[in-house]
């Protein structure tokens, strides 16, 4: 049986939930910071390349003194830590008895 004996109150005319015997109650939603490491910048590497060195040992004749070269300098990832907000539960609502017994019809 569907009505208002379903929610409490026998007797009463009013739908349910009778307003008399259960009062409508409100959750709100709950968060919570959630902190995360995020990637601001990949790691890389940069060549740095030396040319070859000469040297004129003797009047006619120039000589290499160093080999052309590359090095390679490697920078590595750039991390930072952000904070976002995560809802944990939604707000919801519920109705909760007033009293036990109905005050308009006396059950």
């Amino acid at each position: 049986m569907t009505g208002a004996a379903s929610a409490g109150c026998y007797n009463c005319y009013a739908p349910p939930p009778c307003q008399t015997c259960y009062q409508q109650q409100y959750v709100a939603p709950q968060y919570r910071t959630v902190d995360e490491t995020v990637m601001v910048s990949p790691g890389s590497v940069v060549a740095h390349r030396t040319p070859a060195q000469y040297r004129t040992v003797m009047v006619p004749q120039t000589v290499m003194v160093a080999p052309p070269s590359v090095q390679y300098e490697r920078i590595p990832p750039q991390y930072a830590t952000r904070q976002r907000v995560q809802m944990v539960s939604p707000g919801y609502s519920y109705y909760a008895p007033v009293q036990m017994g109905c005050a308009s019809c006396g059950y």
